[in-house]
This record gives structure tokens, C-alpha cells and sequence, in this order.
């Protein structure tokens, strides 16, 4: 059976009253019940609290079934000194009696214990499953222009370690004061025994709240340097994975590895700090209930001795008292999981409060019908709002439905910068671009990309199968549809010399694949998508000129009725356009076909000699293996164009 092949788009006038329905998958993941309080002016725990609330049924239980089970644990050392006064000394109960209540409130007591933990640690997993989904979420809103300037190791250290720090506070510190909270218990029960003895007992309390207090305040600077020198490392680290081989190919591995110890010795530094704090203040919150126990023992001892208390009375106080000290050592712990847990929740607030940029309007309507014709009136843009030099300064282009235009110019004349503002990656300072009458701005950003598709020009593959790599932007493709754009693209061939075909799962990146044949997988998964508006931003030039040519010529098919914006250096790639459009100096300099500039514009040749001798001398640098069976062949490295600010491949061109 033939497999059914890509047509060109409708040209006829669209229908009326069409809505717009996205393509994409839904969201089938069940949403956070709560989220962050956006009051900048509460403590990180109150900001927190709406997620904690959102899972307070099972937390109280957790909590209230660890109480009853302290409660429990409580009335056993009294049933001890019981014990031993009626039974042992007075001999007027049986033994037995108290010997089956421990018993039993042993096996109560474990009961309890099992479906707290059990319940508590159920409450943990969904406070982190709600922070990670809202922060996720949070990221996925953000602009271009957040992602220019924050590293990425700092988002994932946010997005995990400090998640992790906030959820076992929110979730174990509670468990931990309900603990500290037997010692009221304990407490009430040594007044029934004995008020003086009770007070003598419970005199080191407050030492312990003054030693925790400072080890509090000592602990914050530290804790929140700790956090920010993981995602230092975590930042090189993800550097150096990502850009594995320009490290290799320039040998600067001694290099890196040098720089990362530098991290990891500033990030030792900040933990051999914290374990000296901890050394100064944890044995002082620990042992000082243990001068209690000595002090239980000489009082205690001594009206043992004078016949105002009995023997029992002292084994149950003691019996208290060490039971108080596993509360109070993890007292110690509790204060460096809140200093470390609100210096990550101090570093996760400053991406949950900082807004995007770019967001619909609360009247933005959805396009749809699109026709294609595309304007841009007096554009002014610089990718960052200190800067200076615009790198779009009084820009008019106007693209007429169906038209093909290729952009021309030297590099950072602003070609690529077109191509992304015209999907609205980022927002012009001044001027309007308009996509059938309507300002981009006014449109819902889920409508605009559906309706221009996007080809960049460092293509980024999933690690995920070649099939689902060109389904992403339409995941219901069958796979005749998803074969049908990698014919399109020139792409069918090499995928089906592949060992899994269209289930190969492409590496990282897919740097298993070379250059043109990411760039191929890129063009056949926008045209999947079959938008109106195509945007090739150098889409081809990865690409080798037998296999370009072939390329073109389904493309030509392709553009057929569909608007059609090229950023283009290769001369093949300017055949495909009707019109070319020469930029310099931030603006549209000539306007023509190719040969009408040719003729007219000398820049226009210049332009094209230079880029026609850059890509000569990158051919001979290149390796002369085929680029079809050398994975990267075009020599582009990861990263390697580095345009704009972070060199993330986002900057002007």
C-alpha cells in the first residue's frame, strides 16, 4: 500500500466561524491542588502552607496517629513504677496484670507508629510531586529572554536538591515538634509522681531552647551557601555533559575538571562550615537533657533515701527522661533542615516570583483561517533592555499570502531575530508585526505557533524515537503521516537504514545522528504540523548540496500556498524564494528578486562572495566522510554557533 504524500496547502478562501483546536497533547497529569501564596511579604514556610493544606486530611492523621502512639509509649514507664510498688514491694497485684498492658500497649503503639509513617511519607511524596509540577509549570511559561541569562544547573539544582530540602521540612518538621511535644505529655506525668522531681527534670528545657535559637541564626548564611554552590556544580556539570564533545575536541578536560574542583572545594568549604556549627551547637541540644537525668538521680536518690519517694517513681523518671532524649537529639536536626529549607525555598521563590515576558492577553484572541500575510512596521529590538544597539531598528517587511521571502544579510544583521519575533519568542520595543491584520500581540501564543511553524537552525532532537521526534508537534500522527514528512524532508532514506527504522531511539540531543540529518528530522517535524506560515531560519545548511537539491525540490511542492520565510546564506537555498530581501544596519536595505539585486545592489553580491567562501572553507575543514554516515560532519559542535547572550543559540544573527 503507498504511503500517502504531504499536499500543499488550500489556497482557496478559508472557511468562517472555524475555532481553533490545538493539536497538541493535553495535560493528563493531575494538577497541583494548591500552589505558591504569590504575597512576597510572608515567610517562605506561610507562602507554603496553601500546598501543605491542600493534603492536611491525611498530614493530621499522620500526626494525630504519632501522638496516640507517644501517648502510648508514655503510659508505659509509669505502668513500671505501678509495677514495681504494688506488684515487686507491696506484692498486691499479680504481675501479669502489667505485664499484658505493656504488651498490649506495645502492639497499639506499633500499629499506630505503622500507618503514621506510612501516611506521612504519603504526604511527602505529594507536597514534592505538587512543588515539582508548579515549578515545571512556572518554567514553562517563562520567555526566551529568562532562559538567555539563567543557567540551566541552576534551574535543575532548584527544581531538585532545594524541592527536596522544602518537602522533608513541610513534611518531617511537624512530625518532629509532635515528638518534641511528648515531653508536655512526660511531663504532666511526672508532676502526678512527683512536682518537685518533675521541675528538677525539666530545668535544662529552656538551655535547649536558648542553644537552638542561636544554632538557628548561626546556620542560615550557611545553609543558603551550601545551595547556591550545589548548583554551581550542578551548572558545570550540566556544561560539560551537554558540551561533551567541543570539551573533547579542544582537550580541555584537565581544564574543566579544574574548574569543576574549584566548585567542589568552595561547595566543601560551605559543608565543612555547617558540620562545625553543628559540632559547636548539636552535642549541647542533645546531652543537656541528659544533665536532667543526673540531676533526677541526686534528687531523686536522696528522697528515695528519706522514704518521700519510692523506687519505682525514679526507674519511671528515668525512664521519661530517656525518653525525651531521642525528641531532642533530632531537635538539632530539625533546626538545620529549616536553615537549609528556607534557603531553598528563598532560591526556588526568586523563579516562582520573576513573571515572563511575554503572555496573552486577557482579551487575546485565537487566529485562525490564517491566510499568511505577514507585516512588520517600524521594529525596534535589542534582545536585552540595558543594551544599547538595537539589533532591529525601523524594520518594515511586508510578505504577501503564499509568498516565499528569503532574509539576507551578514551575520548579526538581524535575520534569525525576524524569524523569531514573527512567532513572538520575544516582543518588539517599538513597532508591530501583524499576521493578517492582527498584531501578534493580540493573539493567544497556543494559536500563533500552531499557525507558524518554526525550522532553527540547530535543530534539538529528544532522546525518544525518530517517529516520535517527528510527531511531537501532532503526537495522533499515524505513522503513514509521520513517514509521509520524512519524505518531504529528504529524511525517509536514511531513517530506513537505521537498525529500528522510524523506532530508532536518536542519543542525547540526537548527536547519533549528524548534523543534516537532525536538521532533516527538524523540517519534516514542522512540516507534519503543516502550518500556514513556514519559517526556515538556515535550515539546510547542515545539509550537502546533492541531498539539499532533493530537499528543495519537495520543498517547492511544499510552499506551494503556504507563506513562506527563509533565512538564507546558500544561493541554492535563495532559488526557492520568490522575493529576497537584503538586511543591513538593523533595517531592509534592497528588495528584489535575485537577480534585480544582483544587478543593483553591490552589497547584495558582496554578501553572498562572503558567505559562498565561508562555506567553502568549512567544507574543506570537514572530514571527508559522507555527512549521512558521520554523526555532526557539518562541524557545528554543540552550541558552536553562539549567537546571543549565554550562547544558547538564541541571539541575533
Amino acid at each position: 500500500m503507498r504511503a500517502p504524500t504531504l499536499r500543499p496547502r488550500d489556497t482557496g478562501a478559508p472557511e468562517v466561524g472555524t475555532e481553533f483546536v490545538p493539536i497538541g497533547e493535553v495535560a493528563r497529569n493531575e494538577a497541583p491542588r494548591a500552589t505558591i501564596d504569590p504575597d512576597r511579604s510572608l515567610s517562605w514556610l506561610r507562602r507554603a502552607l496553601p500546598v501543605m493544606r491542600s493534603h492536611q486530611g491525611i498530614f493530621i492523621t499522620a500526626l494525630v496517629l504519632s501522638f496516640l502512639g507517644l501517648v502510648l509509649q508514655v503510659q508505659i514507664p509509669n505502668l513500671l513504677n505501678h509495677a514495681i510498688d504494688n506488684s515487686i514491694q507491696k506484692h498486691t497485684v499479680p504481675l501479669s496484670h502489667y505485664v499484658w498492658w505493656v504488651v498490649g500497649l506495645g502492639v497499639a503503639g506499633a500499629i499506630a507508629g505503622y500507618f503514621s509513617r506510612l501516611f506521612l511519607f504519603e504526604t511527602a511524596y505529594d507536597i514534592e510531586y505538587d512543588l515539582r509540577n508548579i515549578i515545571y509549570e512556572h518554567l514553562t511559561k517563562m520567555s526566551f529572554s529568562f532562559y538567555d541569562r539563567v543557567q540551566s544547573g541552576q534551574l535543575i539544582s532548584r527544581a531538585n536538591s532545594d524541592i527536596r530540602s522544602v518537602q522533608m521540612y513541610m513534611t518531617f518538621a511537624p512530625m518532629i515538634l509532635v515528638q518534641c511535644s511528648i515531653a508536655v505529655v512526660a511531663f504532666i506525668f511526672m508532676l502526678s509522681i512527683s512536682v518537685p522531681l518533675a521541675f528538677i527534670a525539666m530545668a535544662t528545657m529552656p538551655f535547649v531552647y536558648l542553644t537552638g535559637v542561636k544554632m538557628r541564626k548561626s546556620m542560615f548564611p550557611v545553609s543558603w551557601l551550601i545551595q547556591s554552590r550545589l548548583a554551581d556544580v550542578a551548572t558545570i556539570v550540566d556544561e560539560n555533559v551537554n558540551g561533551v564533545r567541543v570539551v573533547k575536541s579542544f582537550a580541555a578536560e584537565e581544564q574543566q575538571l579544574r574548574a569543576l574542583q574549584g566548585a567542589a572545594g568552595r561547595l566543601q568549604w560551605g559543608y565543612i562550615k555547617d558540620a562545625d556549627l553543628r559540632a559547636r551547637f548539636t552535642p549541647l541540644v542533645q546531652n543537656l537533657p541528659q544533665v536532667g537525668l543526673a540531676l533526677v538521680l541526686l534528687f531523686g536518690g536522696y528522697m528515695v533515701i528519706h522514704g518521700t519517694l519510692g523506687i519505682g517513681a525514679i526507674l519511671a523518671f528515668n525512664a521519661y527522661l530517656l525518653m525525651l532524649q531521642a525528641p531532642f537529639m533530632m531537635l538539632g536536626m530539625l533546626i538545620m533542615m529549616g536553615q537549609r529549607a528556607a534557603a531553598s525555598a528563598d532560591r526556588i521563590y526568586e523563579i516562582i516570583d520573576e513573571r515572563p515576558t511575554v503572555t496573552d492577553k486577557p482579551d487575546a484572541v485565537d487566529l485562525v483561517d490564517c491566510r499568511g500575510e505577514v507585516r512588520f512596521s517600524h521594529v525596534d529590538f535589542a534582545y536585552s533592555a540595558d543594551v544599547e544597539r538595537l539589533v532591529l531598528a525601523d524594520f518594515d517587511l511586508h510578505i504577501a499570502p503564499g509568498e516565499t521571502v528569503a532574509l539576507v544579510g551578514r551575520t548579526g544583521a538581524g535575520k534569525s531575530t525576524v524569524a523569531r519575533l514573527l512567532n513572538r519568542f520575544y516582543d518588539v520595543r517599538h513597532g508591530s508585526i501583524e499576521i493578517d491584520g492582527h498584531d501578534v500581540r493580540d493573539l493567544t501564543l497556543a494559536s500563533l505557533r500552531a499557525n507558524v511553524g518554526v525550522v532553527l537552525d540547530e535543530p534539538f532532537l529528544f532522546s525518544v524515537s525518530v517517529r516520535d521526534n517527528i510527531a511531537y508537534g501532532k503526537p495522533s500522527a499515524t505513522l503513514e503521516e509521520v513517514e509521509a514528512a520524512a519524505r518531504a524532508a529528504g529524511a525517509h532514506e536514511f531513517i530506513s537504514h537505521l537498525d529500528d527504522g522510524y523506532e530508532t531511539v536518536v542519543g542525547e540531543r540526537g548527536y547519533t545522528l549528524s548534523g543534516g540529518q537532525r536538521q532533516r528530522l527538524a523540517i519534516a517535524r514542522t512540516l507534519l504540523v503543516n502550518p500556514p506560515i513556514l519559517v526556515l531560519d538556515d535550515a539546510t545548511s547542515a545539509i550537502d548540496v546533492q541531498v539539499e537539491q532533493m530537499i528543495h525540490a519537495s520543498l517547492r511542492v511544499q510552499m506551494q500556498g503556504r507563506t513562506t520565510l527563509i533565512v538564507a546564506h546558500r544561493l541554492s537555498t535563495i532559488s526557492l524564494a520568490d522575493r529576497v530581501v537584503l538586511l543591513d544596519q538593523q533595517k531592509v536595505v534592497a528588495d528584489g528578486t535575485h537577480a534585480e539585486l544582483l544587478e543593483s545592489t553591490p552589497l547584495y553580491a558582496e554578501v553572498l562572495a562572503q558567505a559562498a567562501e565561508f562555506e567553502a572553507e568549512a567544507a574543506r575543514e570537514e572530514a571527508p566522510a559522507p555527512e549521512s554516515e558521520t554523526p555532526g560532519g557539518n562541524g557545528h559542535g554543540p552550541g558552536g554557533n553562539g549567537h546571543g547572550p549565554g550562547g544558547n543559540g538564541w541571539g541575533p544573527q
